[in-house]
Order: C-alpha cells, then structure tokens, then sequence
C-alpha cells in the first residue's frame, strides 16, 4: 500500500492541468491565471435586494452581514514548497447603485433539548464604509491528499464590494491571478516506512495484536506504540501534545498515513486509555464553550511547516476561539486519523473481531449494495424538509447503490421498529440526518415542530440482528459522537449544581454510560463497522437563501459534510474510509474556510471518525 514516489513525479501529478510552468536553477516559479465574472445580477427579495454573480461560485457568509458573491479556487503545491507572493490584478471597476441594502446572510440553526437555537451573532458591519474590505484574501495549509503531504493554497476573490454609505456595487470583471513559488526540498530520509501506526495503551496491545497481522497481510504496513513508550520518549505540554509530537515523528521517520488511537474513558472514570484535546471555541449559543476534538492529532503541521500546537496566543487554551481571544489554526488533517474510544480490553476484541471479519467477508455479498436513509422535517416551518434533502442528495451521489429511504414524509419512517427492520435486513451504509444528544436520535414529521419520532436510542442497539452485514453511518445530530460521556456526570453535576442539576443540565444525557454512535460501533453481533458523527452541538442552514434551486441545508455546515462524505466515496472513488472521511473535511475547509466564521470552524473540528481510518469500504477483493 505505500507509495514511494519520487518528488519530480509527484510534482508533475499535482501539477498536471494547472498550466506549463519552466524551471529555472533558482527553482522560483509563477503561476498565473486569469478570471473572468458576469455581470452581476441584481433582483429584489422583499424588503431588500439580492445580488448574484452566475460563474462565482461560494458566497462570503458571514451570519448577520451582507450575502456577497465571491469566487473561491486552491491550489495544491508539493509539501515544503516556499509561497513567496500571491497577488491578484484586477480590472477597471464599475459602479452600481442599489434601490434596496442588500440582503444578510441568514442565521443557521441547530435545536438542543427541544430547543431550536438560532445563531444571532451580532454583526459589526455598521461599522464598516466597504465590504469586504479586502478584494481578496488567501490561506496556505498544509495537509495530506490521496496519501502524498501537499500545500493547499486557497484564494478567495472578491469581484464585488458593497460601500455601505452610499448604498452600491463596486464591480470588477476581471482577475488575473499571480502565484510566485519555490518547490524547496521536500525529501526526507525514511528509516522504516509504514502506512499505519497504532496507538494504544500496553495493556490492549495483546488483543490488537490480530489487527495488525491481518492488516499487515494485506498489505497495510502496521505497528503499534504504546502510550507508555510515547510518555517516556516525548516531551510536550500534556500527554495529548505528547502524542502528536510522536505523530508528527512517525511522520517523518516512518511515513505514516494513517492514525488509529484505541482507547477512551477508563470505564466511568474522568480518565483517559488515550486522552483526548478539548476545543474551547464558543459557538455563542450559551450551551456549549468546549468539545473533544480529534482533528487536533490530525492536524500536526501549519502551512509554513511548523508544528501545529493549537495554542497559537500561547495562553494554554486550545482551539481558542471567544469575542476576546482567537486561536489561529491551520486545521487541514496531515494523516487519515480515527478512534476507537474503548474503555476495555473486552471492547477492544469486540472491535478488532468485526473488522476482520468485515474486511475478510463483504466484498461481493447483496447486502453492501444498499444504503438506508433516515429523515424528516429537522426545521418546520420552512420549505424543505432538510433530513429528507440530505439524505436525497447522499443517494444521488451514490447512485451505483440501492436506496432505502425511511422518511416521516411518507410514513415509511414512524419510530424505532422501522429503523431497527431497515438495519437488520443488512446495508453497506447508513445516514440519519436529523437532531440528536449522546442517547437518541430523532426528528419532526413535517411541519410539526411539537411532535418527535424516534429512530434509535442506546437501549434500542440491543435490538439491532445484522450480523456481520455492517454499514458504514453517518450521522446529522448534535452530540451523538460525544464519545467523553459518563455516569459519574449525575454526581459532578449534582456537586457543582446541587438538585438544580436535575433542571439545568440533565437533560443533556451527558451521564449516559456511552455515547449513541459508539453503542452503535461496539455492538456485538450487529451495529455498524464504523460512524461519522458530531461530538458538539450540529448546525445547519434552512431554506435557499442563495436562490440556486438547491436546500441550502445541503450545502453549508453539518449537511456539507455529511453529503460530501458520499460524494467522495460515491463520485470520487474514495473506498478507504480515512481517505473518504478525510477529504471531506478538506473539501469543507477549502470552500469555507474556517478560520473566517466560527461555525465553519466548529463543523470541521467536532466531525468525527470513530473508526479504524485503513478499513477497506465493502472488504478486499
């Protein structure tokens, strides 16, 4: 499975479509390109104007500002290439006078409890005379794609301004596009080259053993490093930062892809087989300042290279982001990273047993051709019903599969036993798009906001007989990968709130024993082989405010990563589930990038792969 290429090859593959370019001994080269916009169109949506460019294609969506039309492209270099300047030329400016300010860009929701939240972040745009202020602006990340480490150089052009005062457009047509660069020298000397590493406390390693001998006989070069040897080898602030400095090590001394951490909470205990990193970004929605966030092993270099600590102001906050602080994080996954939050060694058998097994038998069988949906109404009131959307448009990307639609539209979805039926009869993937917390998921019949049905619930799993016919899920709700649950909540909970505890924040279910997707990945004899779910609060996006014929629930947030995660399997051929789940995020960083609105950044940090990130989607041939 690795890939030894040399570095001249893998410049010509990334650099293949993206225009000649001539090497010069000093090794400084240019990139131009030059892009042309329509005409702007200007319509009228009610009290205010509505703004559309035909060939851009994103939108600079900052909650509570103007909806403006922007154009956003990346560029993929060779790791270690040195960006030494980036300009954009543009042309002569047009001016357009508006009868109407032009519309804001709209509030996502998400709903926590029974209660929908709105995100009504303040806007300061009054405060501006233009906007934006800037024609473009640009990111450099670094980042792995289809198992090569890269640059992603990410461009977002601004053909029109809004100066507020004085109500109009400032239009420019052209762009011309200049990138000057220096490949540098990327070459590293491999002691031992490996796709993945292991990393698991010492006392799971007999029962991960059989992984890694299955693994390695099919061609994944695996090893395992204990947690106890990365402690006593490494240094860093905590045991989690120790850890990513011995990823970051394996990176370069074995040439690692690939990252599986087997291990969660010791039992019930507020401690860790494998410790976890808390992102402290406040999404203001005043229920939630913090999330376990695994991205953050993942994300092991800036985009200049350095070591990515997540601690950017230096103050020992992680991943901060609050009106006053803000943390500058690069983001981009540099390995395919999954966990396993095992809380004992019977758990990690159980999980080294079903993938095996699912590696070994599903290639060929019905069964892994068909792929259940499950939605409804997740905002009524509105003109979609946004689990239904998503889950029509995760079917049209895989269109090789056989759809099983459980939806509250049509009656084919009215409680447990119709998802408990869907799931035992056996299916290669599984989405449920709709609300959740750490032990049920559920969702509305449409337009009835008051009225919730119930697909599962932890207690449900017990019910579920698919055997070894194993889906691949996603799951669209808050909190059901909220793998850093407890029992011993109720008496935290209870010390730091007193019998107040029991109306404040019980209702949260974060003292269930184990979270949903985690109860569904563990099961014996049945569940799922893998999921792909949300370890904070789940945004979303209603109606089409864009007014391209398309529910923008699809297409912003939490329903851009779930959609895109089949896109990339269905479309793209990406059949490793690291690889599919992976590029997902990167898809979502380079379209909105995240460190310019919060929720972007939030959606990308608490998606999480529970998972072994090498498994083979559908087994080996």
């Amino acid at each position: 499975m690795k890939k030894i290429i040399p570095i001249l090859i893998i410049g010509v593959l990334l650099f293949s479509g993206l225009g000649a370019v001539a090497l010069q001994e000093t090794k400084t080269l240019e990139k131009t390109e030059t892009i042309t916009f329509t005409e702007p169109q200007i319509s009228e949506r009610g009290n205010y104007g509505f703004i559309n460019i035909k060939n851009s294609n994103s939108w600079l969506k900052k909650t509570n500002y103007p909806m403006i039309p922007s154009f956003t492209k990346t560029y993929i270099f060779p790791f270690g290439t040195d960006i030494q300047n980036v300009n954009v030329i543009f042309s002569e400016s047009k001016e357009y006078r508006l009868e109407k300010k032009i519309i804001n860009v709209p509030e996502p929701v998400c709903v926590f409890g029974e209660k929908k939240l709105t995100y009504n972040k303040e806007s300061s745009f009054s405060d501006l005379d233009i906007y934006p202020e800037n024609q473009f602006i640009y990111n450099i990340r670094s980042g792995i794609s289809n198992e090569n480490r890269v640059i992603f150089l990410t461009l977002q052009i601004y053909p029109l301004q809004y100066i507020t005062s004085e109500n109009k457009l400032i239009f420019r047509d052209n762009a011309e596009i200049k990138i000057s660069y220096d490949l540098g020298n990327n070459q590293n000397s491999i002691a031992e080259p490996y796709d993945m590493v292991i990393i698991a406390p010492r006392k799971f390693s007999l029962a991960i053993r059989q992984l890694i001998n299955h693994k390695n006989d099919n061609g994944v070069q695996t090893f395992l490093k204990t947690t106890e040897e990365i402690y006593n080898e490494y240094n860093g602030i905590d045991q989690a930062e120790q850890i990513k400095y011995f990823i970051k090590d394996a990176i370069e001394t074995n040439d690692i892809d690939y990252v599986l951490l087997i291990g969660g909470m010791k039992g019930q205990r507020f401690d860790w087989h494998v410790p976890v990193r808390y992102s402290h970004l406040d999404d203001e929605s005043d229920y939630e300042t913090s999330f376990v966030s695994d991205l953050y092993f993942a994300d092991i270099y800036e985009g200049d290279g350095n070591f990515s600590t997540w601690d950017s102001n230096e103050n020992g906050i992680f991943a901060e982001w609050t009106d006053s602080q803000k943390d500058i994080i690069d983001l981009v996954p540099d390995v395919y990273l999954g966990r396993l939050p095992c809380r004992n060694a019977f758990e990690v058998r159980i999980m080294v047993n079903k993938i095996i097994n699912y590696e070994n038998s599903a290639y060929g069988q019905e069964w892994f051709n068909k792929m259940v949906v499950v939605g409804g109404d997740s905002a009524p009131g509105y003109e979609y019903y946004e689990g239904e959307e998503e889950n029509a448009k995760a079917l049209e990307y895989m269109s090789d599969f056989t759809g099983i639609k459980l939806w509250t539209s049509d009656g084919s979805f009215s409680g447990v036993d119709d998802v408990v039926n869907a799931i035992s009869e056996g299916c290669g993937f599984l989405f449920f798009d709709g609300h959740g917390n750490p032990s049920t998921w559920s969702t509305h019949p449409p337009d009835d906001e008051d009225t919730w049905i119930t697909g599962l619930n932890n207690y449900d799993m017990t019910k579920l007989d698919n055997d070894e016919m194993l889906p691949v899920a996603v799951v669209g709700g808050c909190h059901n990968g909220q793998f850093n649950v407890t029992t011993l909540n109720i008496l935290k909970g209870i010390k730091e709130e007193g019998l107040d505890f029991f109306k404040l924040t019980f209702y949260k279910k974060e003292w269930v024993p184990e979270c949903w997707a985690w109860r569904m990945v563990r099961k014996i004899g049945g569940g799922s082989i893998a999921i792909m779910a949300y370890t904070g609060l789940d945004w979303f996006a209603e109606g089409d405010y864009d007014e391209d014929g398309i529910p923008d629930c699809t297409q912003y947030y939490s329903g851009f990563a779930n959609t895109h995660f089949f896109k990339n399997y269905g479309v793209n051929n990406n059949t490793i589930l690291g690889i599919a789940h992976t590029q997902t995020l990167i898809d979502y960083i380079n379209a909105f990038p995240p460190m310019d609105e919060r929720l972007d950044c939030k959606t990308v940090q608490e998606f999480a792969l529970i998972g072994d990130p090498s498994l083979q989607i559908g087994g080996y041939p």
